[in-house]
């Protein structure tokens, strides 16, 4: 119903698809969010209420929570109509208020520039993540609706709304696993920030598409055959890589041909067991391209997903990517952190809050510039050059895979493993050689800290070597408290 308009009999049907409980409380939002939006219309003409109840629908496609459903309806009350945050205190609950609150943009009168209104609104809603990640989620929602229907903006505001989405929304997307959301925000920005180059990739994977459809839907006949021989449950999807990943991807890749996971096959099983079995049958029918072969199942990437990855010959040597996971690994690929409603939904929020502390390393990047940032713009440059720009992921010497900012040298890695692991450095193995402090880490590298509590190193040095502000400020402090240090 992508493109379709959501009624209210849409979102109920949805709702009861996955819970009986809360329908009156949501039933109770519309009607107020309808009553506060009465004669207001969005830019393409419709009833506005059209906009917050298909932000609700959305997410009841994720299994959310009533008061989460509530707060969509209600996310722009306090925003858009004369209702307040004690009104919808009082009308429903402080949860929900606390949500909505959450969501709603300052007022341009607090601020002397646009660029601090802006920087104070992407910070509020970054931060947000920290006390409650449905706030972040809701926001992500409203943001795609709006992305979906960004044709009725004027051209200008079109490419500032889509440079704002890329730069800050589909960062937050990934970083909380919800890829679904990320691909779809990438997709309709890359269309209108890059209309021309948009509309020639999208032909050429069309022919792509045809030219291969036959043989991979041969491949998933034989490939089901073969794990049901087994004794191996299955389900196999055939996948293409999204357009605006193809751009990213011909960015270093000279032909479209040459992008190893252009086409591949997904394979959903019931246990990790099935996963690592099937990889034997796949890599027996197949032969693999050694070198694109990860197990995100035994290394996790820093946002919960979990999955085998191999590449591997086809007939005609095509080269066909094959996904392997669990149902479950393939909820939380699809919606990351919001996966949690599918699994317990009356503890959500509880373990979405757990996760994020134990499992997404950006949660404390982001709780660290919080603290030590104060200027909005400031903080918001920095999420954007340190968090939300492109990143390099290297690996401990136990394998466990750190995310850095491009750039980031083995000072940044120490001190983000541990601050004592930082003050004791003197040296730096990647890929078992020594090399400079300033060596700037490359993807996949492989960097063992050497340490010496003893020994006196000039860390001063140290502050022109290191990217992250974490480091930076870590390395301020230890100076501060050696400053009789000879």
């Amino acid at each position: 119903m992508e493109n379709e308009k959501i009624t209210i009999e849409a979102l109920e049907k949805k709702v009861a698809s996955y819970t009986k409980k809360g329908w009156d409380l949501i039933y109770k939002a519309y009607q107020y969010a309808k009553k506060c939006h009465a004669g207001q219309t969005r830019e393409s003409g419709e009833e506005y209420i059209i906009h917050p109840l298909t932000v609700a629908y959305i997410l009841a496609g994720m299994h959310a929570d009533s008061e989460t459903l509530c707060a969509a309806l209600l996310h722009d009350v306090i925003e858009d109509t004369d209702a307040t945050y004690e009104d919808i205190k009082n009308e429903f609950n402080e949860e929900i208020a606390y949500l909505v609150d959450g969501v709603t943009k300052f007022s341009h009168m607090s601020f002397n520039s646009k660029d601090e209104f802006l920087a104070m609104n992407i910070r509020r809603i970054v931060v947000s993540i920290r006390d409650d990640a449905r706030i972040v989620i809701i926001k992500l929602v409203d943001r795609l609706h709006n992305m979906r229907t960004i044709e009725y903006k004027k051209p200008e505001k079109r490419t500032e709304i889509a440079l704002q989405t890329i730069e800050i929304y589909v960062p937050l997307a990934y970083y909380i696993g919800a890829y679904k959301i990320k691909n779809e925000l990438e997709n309709i920005c890359f269309k209108y920030l890059k209309p021309e180059t948009y509309h020639d990739l999208e032909k050429k994977l069309q022919i792509i598409q045809h030219e291969t459809k036959s043989m991979l839907k041969k491949m998933v006949h034989e490939t089901r055959k073969n794990l049901l021989n087994e004794g191996i449950k299955c389900n196999l999807e055939i996948r293409y890589k999204d357009i605006y990943s193809v751009y990213k991807k011909c960015l270093t890749h000279s032909e479209i041909e040459n992008i190893h996971d252009l086409l591949s096959i997904k394979v959903v099983v019931n246990t990790i067991k099935d996963c690592y079995l099937s990889l034997m049958v796949i890599h027996r029918m197949y032969a693999p391209l050694t070198f694109k072969f990860k197990d995100y199942i035994v290394k996790p990437k820093t946002n919960m997903y979990r999955s085998i990855h191999t590449t591997v010959f086809s007939q005609g040597d095509k080269l066909v990517q094959f996904q392997i996971r669990t149902k479950e690994m393939d909820r939380i690929a699809t919606y990351g952190l919001t996966s949690f409603w599918f699994s317990n939904r009356h503890f959500a929020k509880r373990d979405m809050q757990n996760a994020l502390e134990n499992d997404f390393q950006f949660f404390k990047s982001i709780k660290e510039l919080d603290s030590s940032i104060v200027d909005n713009i400031e903080f918001v440059k920095l999420i954007k050059r340190e968090l939300f720009s492109q990143n390099v992921y290297v690996r401990s010497a136990h394998g466990e895979i750190i995310e850095l900012p491009i750039d980031a040298t083995p000072i940044d890695f120490a001190y983000k493993i541990h601050t004592d692991l930082g003050n004791s450095m003197i040296a730096a193995a990647v890929n078992e050689k020594i090399v400079p402090l300033d060596y700037k880490l490359q993807n996949n590298d492989r960097v063992r800290i050497i340490t010496d509590e003893n020994a006196y190193i000039d860390r001063s040095v140290w502050l022109n070597m290191a990217v992250t502000t974490h480091a930076k400020k870590k390395i301020v402090e230890y100076l501060k408290n050696h400053v009789n240090e000879k």
